[in-house]
């Protein structure tokens, strides 16, 4: 590369860890695909940006960078070698690789992007070779629901595009339709030993491009890459009483993997929006309720809407007390784990205090106030 992974991402050489993964994400927004449509400049810009980040990210890569600059990639051994060039699958909308790289913490890396920009490309991920291939990357998506929603369960669609299998040569990438001969050069390792000065470091293989299989002739439909972009819609039923930052996952819904390897999962992340009247606890419900002074001291009935909009009738009793908590039984969320068991609902007794009082209201309180020697008992 005629610039260096620093220069690229816009960063010093002894940047942070974060402040990479900050610039990266960044340069993700202006330059991804999908944001610009059919500009090769910002294609290869994108590719560009995937590859310096894919040497940062990793630690040994980035020591093996700092120690012998672009001459530890030499023979196409660097970060742009492999399935693709860094990011195969780079034109989709959620190309995160959570559970099949090879650094540690992606899952925080995850979070850092849909907090910084939502559901935008997120490659760069080398991703490991399950067998003699590459598996495919992890996706995720996050929604945000009602609580409603949460009591009921529903079912969220997800569009978006991604990669494949090519049906054409059935993931192979293969022009024949047929698993691709083993590599003679890596034996199906997809790897090689360098000597890079005093150390031997493991590469991947530069006949392969860390694939572990030789394609002779690729398939004409997906160029050897055995996956091809498109359009994708996915059905997430939510389970009723999902709570607030479950994660859901759909196995083998990621995307294709390379050359015939298992496809990754899809994800998906919740979030509950606040409710103005209902505040989950667990699965219980709690709501505040105005009750009358007078139903407070005589007892009485009130009438309260629980979340599946059904009235019901809470008995009051004769001296109930302002901030105390009646509890009403089976009135709460859905338990997920337990199927037809739901908490309970509570009910914390709040009274209004009138603001205009006409002097016949006025002369009964002050009555009652007056009724008894202690006057500060009453209230």
């Amino acid at each position: 590369m005629n610039k260096s992974p620093y220069e690229i991402l816009g960063v010093q050489r002894d940047a942070s860890d974060a402040d990479i993964k900050k610039a990266y994400h960044k340069l993700v927004m202006k330059y991804h695909p999908d944001k610009n449509s059919g500009d090769k400049a910002s294609e290869e810009k994108f590719k560009e940006i995937n590859n310096a980040f894919d040497i940062l990210r990793d630690s040994q890569k980035r020591a093996a960078y700092d120690r012998f600059g672009d001459t530890a990639f030499a023979g196409g051994n660097g970060a742009g070698a492999g399935f693709g060039g860094g990011n195969p699958f780079g034109n989709g909308d959620f190309h995160f690789n959570m559970g099949g790289g090879n650094g540690g913490g992606m899952e925080d890396i995850l979070r850092e992007a849909m907090r910084g920009f939502g559901f935008d490309g997120f490659g760069g991920g080398e991703g490991r070779a399950s067998g003699n291939a590459r598996t495919g990357r992890d996706l995720l998506d996050e929604v945000v629901i009602d609580l409603k929603d949460s009591y009921f369960g529903k079912k969220h669609t997800v569009k978006f595009s991604s990669n494949v299998k090519c049906e054409k040569c059935g993931g192979f990438g293969t022009d024949d339709g047929k698993q691709a001969p083993v590599c003679e050069r890596c034996h199906g390792a997809g790897a090689v030993h360098a000597q890079k000065g005093f150390f031997t470091v493991e590469v991947p293989c530069p006949d392969c491009q860390g694939l572990g299989r030789k394609i002779k002739k690729k398939c004409s439909a997906c160029e050897g890459l055995g996956a091809v972009h498109k359009q994708r819609t996915i059905d997430v039923e939510i389970p009723a009483g999902i709570e607030d930052g479950a994660r859901l996952r759909l196995a083998g819904q990621g995307e294709a993997g390379a050359l015939g390897a298992k496809n990754g999962d899809f994800y998906l992340d919740i979030r509950i929006r606040p409710d103005k009247k209902f505040t989950r606890l667990g699965s219980d419900l709690l709501i505040k309720e105005n009750v009358p002074f007078t139903t407070l001291v005589l007892g009485g009935e009130i009438e309260i809407e629980t979340i599946d909009d059904k009235k019901l009738s809470v008995k009051i009793t004769a001296g109930t007390q302002i901030g105390e908590k009646l509890r009403v039984r089976g009135h709460g969320m859905p338990t997920v784990r337990r199927s037809g068991s739901f908490g309970d609902l509570y009910i914390e007794v709040v009274m209004p205090v009138p603001t205009k009082l006409n002097e016949k209201q006025k002369k009964i309180l002050k009555d009652f106030a007056d009724s008894k020697p202690d006057k500060k008992s009453w209230f």
